[in-house]
């Protein structure tokens, strides 16, 4: 009966967050809810240049964000012109963003938009040369398609590329740039925007106006996440510098605050029943029961511990979190209930992993900057199950894997590939 209840909690608040949506389809970031976890089994787990793909295309340019699928059609934003080397990033105003339909049966590109940006833009060295111009992954609730280019704003499409509305959400920029991906909730659209306006936002899915705002979010990249309270009310959370903090989805108040990480603050949170699981910079993570009120941070926090990722998102699965520190790749398996991890080192040295995990049929795919993808067992052993590479493509890749009907989707700065079993 606990199971059933949990699952029908869960489903209840997948149809609030993108609509009833096939489970072939992977909607936003990290897949149905932002969890990173795919009920989908039989997935390939071994691929190279000449195995397991089905097929590739080449992207007009590069991008951190990660591809969304809705059944036949595969939506995916990208940028070119200005910032494609380091020593010779080029002129701002060569800079243009890309967003692309794809049809996933073929690899073809159905149709394409161009986009001017809003200018200045941050500039593409040192740290700023992170992950680019097209980090924030889109949104579908399967009638529309949403965009968010940072201070070029938000765009609302139909399903064949004709624009319904745009909006602006700030004129701030950052040296990191900007990477925050959208959120659904019923009507509304959710937006990040702490690097463009310090804000949490909700718009009107229908005309991009204004519904909500939420002040004194700072220093936050990561993608909202809709939690569950005991009381089975739904929470909007977002870690950010300095807390965590939970908003009523309808009118934007915030609820609660919890102490949280030092700095700058890139993972989503990841939820499971009450709890909201939460790591990030400074070397911490935390677990907090939602549905608390004003300062939580004595009453509601489960545990504290000093580890924490300053950029990949955790995944949590049969009672533990999982996660990976960005230099070297050490995989960390932690008690949701205690805090308490064990680590293991993946093999070869997998260098940085900003990508946020996924997890599917049992095992952990985790996409490194440049080492390729590594797939690991979720149990208490991680053992290595695979290491995946290209033998004639060495671009980087700083988005996570997208899931549907059997196959793998992964991009980095040249192209989209389409792993399956072949």
């Amino acid at each position: 009966m606990l199971m059933s209840c949990q699952r029908s909690t869960a489903l209840l608040l997948l149809a609030l967050v993108v609509g009833p949506a096939p489970a072939s389809d992977w909607r936003l970031f990290r897949g149905p809810m932002g969890q990173g976890v795919s009920d989908e089994k039989n997935l390939p787990t071994e691929w190279s240049a000449t195995k397991n793909i089905v097929w590739k295309l080449k992207l007009p340019g590069a991008g951190a964000s990660s591809p969304v699928i809705l059944g036949e059609r595969i939506y995916l934003t990208a940028y070119s012109g200005y910032a494609l080397d380091t020593k010779t990033p080029g002129s701002q105003k060569d800079l243009k963003r890309h967003l692309l339909c794809i049809d996933r049966t073929k690899g073809t590109i159905v149709w394409s938009k161009d986009f001017e940006p809003i200018l200045p833009e941050h500039n593409y060295s040192g740290e700023g040369a992170y992950h680019g111009y097209a980090a924030n992954t889109p949104i579908t609730d399967g009638e529309k398609l949403y965009v968010f280019f940072g201070k070029s704003g938000v765009y609302c499409f139909d399903l064949d590329g004709k624009e319904i509305w745009r909006t602006l959400v700030g004129k701030g920029t950052n040296g990191w740039g900007s990477g925050a991906s959208l959120m659904l909730y019923k009507d509304k659209l959710i937006v990040n925007a702490s690097i463009e306006s310090n804000s949490l936002i909700a718009l009107k899915k229908a005309d991009g106006s204004e519904v909500w705002k939420a002040p004194k979010v700072s220093s936050a990249w990561g993608t909202p996440v809709v939690a569950t309270t005991p009381a089975k009310e739904p929470e909007l959370v977002l870690s950010m510098s300095g807390r965590v903090a939970g908003f009523d989805p309808e009118t934007g108040k915030e609820l609660w605050s919890a102490a949280g990480h030092g700095g700058y603050v890139c993972p989503s949170v990841v939820t499971h029943n009450d709890m909201v699981y939460a790591i990030g910079g400074g070397g911490t993570s935390l677990a907090i029961k939602s549905g608390g009120r004003g300062d939580v941070t004595k009453t509601n926090t489960l545990w504290r511990m000093k580890k924490g990722s300053n950029a990949s998102s955790p995944i949590y699965h049969d009672g533990q979190i999982y996660w990976s520190s960005e230099g070297g790749g050490v995989i960390h398996r932690q008690d949701a209930v205690t805090g308490m991890s064990t680590e293991k080192r993946l093999k070869p040295d997998a260098g940085r992993v900003w990508a946020s995990p996924i997890l599917a049929d049992g095992k952990l795919y985790f996409v490194s900057q440049f080492a390729g993808v590594f797939v690991v067992s979720a149990d208490a052993k991680l053992d290595s199950v695979s290491h995946n590479t290209f033998a004639n493509d060495k671009s980087r890749a700083n988005a996570s894997l997208a899931v549907s009907n059997g196959q793998l989707f992964f991009r980095n700065d040249q192209y989209l590939y389409c792993i399956g079993k072949r």
